[in-house]
């Protein structure tokens, strides 16, 4: 693509043309924010992250032959670098991408879904839900990128924008004209989904998260960041959560159609009559919808009030597109969704859980949802990543400390931090009355330790690490996984668990 018709597409304020480059003969072949990607022909656009900026690797990038530079401020480089200087890089960036893969977002179905929890369980309900109904859809979110059997692993709940917009290419090119993207409050604040079109915009609840040195400064900041899905991106349907204290203030400034889940409410989606139930091999609730004139039964194979939430969130999203509700009800028996309350039945008769839960909020309503099923003890293992949102261990502690029968304190992922502080800080809040517990800083030794010791109705909440498969240790990410780790000790050990369940 040639350089002049991506010099149309941004406000710069000033281009930096020592070397005589013309842009009506120069070609663009690739566009890159991380210089280790900077090739000839590149044009690197030089954005600051949370730790690191852009500007600072210009230099990296030219020394990869790359010339064409996109920046918020002059650079001292070579004459013969070509600088364009903007007021705001990571808009450039979503508007550079879009063009340069011919808006792909412009020619598809693009459902946004936002909130502190249930974005990801949400999401891929509908993302199954849809697939087996015969519309080919694509999934982008924490569990990565999916789409027609083809899976990236992606660092970001929301990737890029460069990312984005190459991905929903790729997935039009394939046939796929819907795609429903978790989108975080990182994303909106870091302009990674700006001047994207959605058609349906989803909020689930909200409450105190990603606050801390290199996220939100504060609540109303992780707040605002997250209303604007609801106000600047085109909704025409707004699917909520009508039972969030939230709800009225998320989805204000907007006059396109509003559509209301609740348990607790007259809704346009009410849920009723819910029922827990625990089989050999399956956790998982069920509840009468009523939608309308209608009621209709709904299962699900995840347990606790929330998954009637994300239920209700689907069957509302998906009707919008036109689905019935048998066809959304067929699917949601039997989807289960990795890392988001994935359940491994052990031969001794426990079960192991493995969930995303991270904060206080979410560990607290995992534990409760799974309490309702009356386990002989509810054990819980968990830690909390190192480096950035620090308020999360007190949380995490006061939670586990009180509705856990016995804890595992473990590493999540403590990057530069020290494991064993980490779990010191957490373990300070186990106070006299609490629950016991247990510190093991090798996270893969305390899982087998809560294997080894499970009983016969145990459940065992491994929290934290979800769809994971990696854990960051001192600034590298090894690979790491749980339900693996889970399945081989229960193989090395199955005649001591089969002989522990006859008794």
């Amino acid at each position: 693509m040639l350089l002049k018709e991506l010099l149309n597409v941004i406000d710069y304020k000033e281009i930096i043309n020592r070397s005589g480059l013309d842009p009506e003969k120069t070609d663009v072949a690739s566009l890159c924010s991380d210089s280790r990607k900077a090739t000839e022909g590149s044009m690197f656009v030089c954005i600051s992250g949370s730790l690191a900026d852009g500007h600072d690797f210009a230099r990296s990038a030219y020394s990869l032959s790359c010339r064409i530079f996109v920046t918020e401020h002059p650079l001292s480089l070579p004459d013969d670098a070509f600088v364009i200087v903007t007021s705001d890089t990571r808009v450039a960036l979503a508007k550079l991408s879009a063009h340069f893969f011919a808006y792909p977002a412009k020619e598809m179905t693009v459902i946004g879904i936002t909130g502190t929890k249930g974005k990801t369980t949400s999401s891929l309900l509908i993302y199954n839900i849809l697939n087996e109904s015969g519309l080919p859809t694509g999934y982008i979110g924490s569990n990565g990128i999916s789409f027609l059997g083809n899976t990236v692993e992606t660092l970001n709940t929301t990737p890029e924008s460069y990312d984005l917009h190459k991905y929903m290419r790729e997935m039009y090119d394939s046939g796929v004209k819907t795609v429903v993207m978790e989108v975080s409050s990182q994303a909106l604040k870091m302009a990674r989904v700006h001047g994207i079109k959605f058609k349906i915009c989803v909020f689930t609840n909200l409450s105190p998260d990603h606050i801390g040195e290199f996220e939100h400064p504060d609540f109303e900041d992780y707040k605002n960041c997250k209303h604007s899905l609801f106000t600047d991106y085109g909704a025409e349907y707004i699917v909520y959560n009508a039972d969030d204290g939230h709800s009225a203030e998320m989805t204000s400034g907007n006059r396109c159609k509003k559509i209301g889940i609740s348990l607790e409410k007259d809704s346009d989606y009410k849920a009723q009559n819910i029922t827990y139930f625990r089989s050999p091999d399956n956790i998982g609730v069920s509840f009468e919808c009523t939608a309308g004139d209608s009621t209709f039964p709904v299962a699900l194979s995840f347990p606790g009030e929330f998954s009637v939430y994300n239920a209700l969130t689907a069957i509302a999203v998906c009707n919008c597109l036109g689905l019935s509700a048998g066809k959304i009800t067929k699917t949601m028996r039997h989807v289960k969704i990795k890392g988001r309350f994935e359940t491994i039945e052990i031969p001794n008769g426990a079960t192991v859980v493995i969930d995303y839960a991270h904060n206080g909020v979410s560990l607290k309503a995992a534990l409760q949802a799974l309490r309702v099923y009356d386990p002989t003890r509810l054990i819980c293992l968990f830690g909390s990543v190192g480096g950035r949102t620090k308020m999360r261990r007190a949380e995490l502690g006061l939670v586990a400390s009180r509705d856990a029968d016995f804890c595992i304190l473990t590493s999540d992922n403590p990057d530069n931090e020290s494991p064993t502080a980490i779990i010191g800080e957490i373990a300070s809040y186990f106070t006299i009355g609490t629950c016991p517990y247990i510190a093991i800083a090798d996270r893969k030794k305390a899982i087998e330790y809560a294997l080894s010791h499970s009983k016969k109705g145990d459940i065992i909440l491994l929290a934290g690490k979800g769809h994971e498969t990696y854990q960051s240790i001192g600034g590298v990410r090894e690979y790491f996984c749980e339900s693996e780790i889970v399945k081989d000790f229960c193989a090395e050990h199955a005649l001591e668990f089969e002989q522990a369940h006859e008794c």
